[in-house]
């Protein structure tokens, strides 16, 4: 019976529907089993006999260098981790390998090595399950992987995965073999060709997309329009000006947020004008404070600007609109509007009528959207202050954003202040965003706010989502600070039964994770210094 049929027989169930080989001497549920058990091995048994087929193409050469064996070995443990494979339960002190995988396949991508051949089937199936793992997986698996995915229809995603599904690509100095492959190529293989133009000459694949734009259809019309991200430039403006006028919503929308994203556009300075008129500073009061009138109207021109007439459901129609023109108006126009002050000035004003958080909302939207570092540290304030991350800062998910516009070591050091002030009950979305491995002041902080938390009498299990990122993201010389805190300490009265047991166990997990990461950075280091001595 094909496996299709079994599966329908399965979901139906075995009352609605009568199993092959069913009867009134066997139970239907058994019948179904032994059919499911029998077309298992029909399957792994092999194909029918046939006449022979082509041979398909040898596997392309993978020209890096092999992966070292200690690394090899540290690889087939690291996929055989499975999801499941533990049984479930408590981990108790045992590090979660498959949780190391991403951080492994990073470093050995930064080595330059090659997978051994027979690791393909099961890093495939590890990329299968886990899409954030795809990227890292799919570099460091290769050409070879590629051309493994075309027998396996579970592996096809490593295909879509790639622009142009592996096709090579024409030199991108043969002008008549690019223009070919735009006119006559395949989606996938017309979205890497684009993209890999734009990488390397900006102008050159605005001018091809402008050759068959009116004939795109508007899916294609704006997959391609979003590859202009790369290098964004002030000379797209005027593609992006008429893209303005397409006939797709999305692609319109699409344009309109390209072009705020270039401060000196024209429509970046339409959108100036109209949210300067919503927005002045009220000089009546004794201190300075800024005054908000929302648009009434959602006009032709604003719509056409990328402005969304209809408002989510609970959103007003005015507040809609006037955080959509705050969003796309250049941050530098409130300096010149608002009197020469900075933006930690401006954002320290007080906002009549309760529009503070819905200005600050947008001037933060605004922050990241222009990747304007100045704006995001006013936005973000100073993170021991006791509105936990400044009066702009609304939401966890905003000020992880805006952190995102700081540089790596100004980024630790505000979540490190902020950890120091507050603890780590919200800092799980912040430490996200942090680069890794943490840097020592970080490392730090959550090192002392994980030894209160014990002191505080509770359960571990509070903290186990920043358990799990210090586990990944601690740098592995943080280890030996943990060594006070592997021992059971003596349980206080207001301390919840056995929390110190537990926690002893989590910091031997931690400890005995950040010393197998310090082994595998060493597996890989050591051979790559080894392959490149003379």
């Amino acid at each position: 019976m094909p496996q299709q049929a079994l599966v329908t027989v399965a979901l139906l169930g075995t009352d609605r529907r009568t199993p092959p080989a069913g009867g009134p001497a066997r139970e239907a549920p058994v019948a179904l089993l032994d059919a499911a058990a029998l077309e298992t091995v029909r399957r792994r048994a092999g194909l029918r006999a046939a006449p022979a087929a082509k041979l398909p193409p040898r596997a392309p050469h993978d020209p890096r260098p092999a992966l070292p064996a200690a690394a090899a070995r540290r690889l087939a443990m690291l996929l055989a981790d499975r999801p499941g494979s533990a049984g479930g339960g408590r981990r108790g002190s045992s590090p979660d390998l498959m949780e190391l995988l991403p951080q492994w396949l990073t470093a050995a991508n930064g080595h330059g090595f090659a997978p051994p051949p027979a690791a393909l089937p099961a890093l495939l199936d590890a990329a299968r399950g886990r899409t954030d793992l795809r990227p890292a997986a799919l570099e460091f698996a290769g050409p070879r992987a590629l051309w493994l995915a075309r027998f396996n229809p579970d592996w096809r995603f490593a295909l879509r995965a790639t622009p142009g599904g592996g096709a090579a690509l024409p030199d991108l100095d043969d002008q008549e073999g690019v223009r070919r492959l735009w006119e006559e190529g395949l989606f996938a293989e017309r979205v890497a060709l684009l993209t890999a133009v734009r990488a390397h000459r900006p102008p050159h694949a605005r001018e091809l997309l402008a050759t068959t734009w009116p004939t795109e259809r508007a899916e294609d019309r704006l997959m391609f329009l979003d590859s202009l991200r790369t290098g964004l430039h002030a000379a797209d403006e005027p593609f992006l000006e008429r893209a303005l006028t397409d006939r797709s919503r999305n692609v319109r929308a699409t344009a309109a947020e390209l072009l705020s994203a270039l401060p000196g556009s024209a429509l970046a300075a339409r959108m100036a004008v109209r949210a300067s008129a919503c927005v002045a500073v009220d000089r009546t009061r004794a201190d300075p404070a800024l005054t908000v009138e929302a648009p009434h109207e959602c006009d032709a021109s604003m719509e056409r600007d990328g402005v969304l007439p209809k408002a989510p459901a609970g959103r007003g129609e005015r507040s809609w609109w006037f955080g959509q023109l705050v969003e796309a108006t250049p941050l530098g126009t409130w300096t010149r509007r608002l009197g020469g002050r900075t933006a930690w000035e401006i954002v320290a004003l007080p906002v009549a009528d309760d529009w503070q958080g819905e200005l600050h909302a947008a001037w933060c939207r605004a922050a990241v959207r222009q990747r304007d570092p100045e704006w995001s540290r006013a936005l973000l304030g100073v993170p021991s202050a006791p509105e936990a991350g400044g009066p702009g800062a609304v939401s966890l998910a905003e000020r992880a954003k805006l952190l995102g516009m700081l540089d790596s070591g100004e980024r630790a050091e505000w979540v490190a202040g902020f950890i120091a002030t507050h603890g780590l009950s919200e800092a799980f979305q912040l430490l996200g965003v942090c680069a890794v491995p943490w840097a020592a002041p970080l490392g730090r902080a959550v090192v002392d706010a994980l030894d209160i938390a014990r002191d505080a009498g509770s359960y571990p299990w509070s903290f186990s989502g920043v358990m799990g990122l210090a586990e990944r993201c601690l740098d592995p010389v943080e280890a030996s600070r943990f060594d006070a805190l592997l021992a059971v300490p003596a349980e206080g009265e207001d301390a919840a039964p056995g929390a110190g047991g537990y926690w002893a166990e989590a910091f031997q997990r931690l400890v005995t994770t950040l010393r197998l990461r310090a082994a595998m950075a060493a597996e890989l280091e050591a051979e790559a210094t080894g392959s490149r001595a003379p």
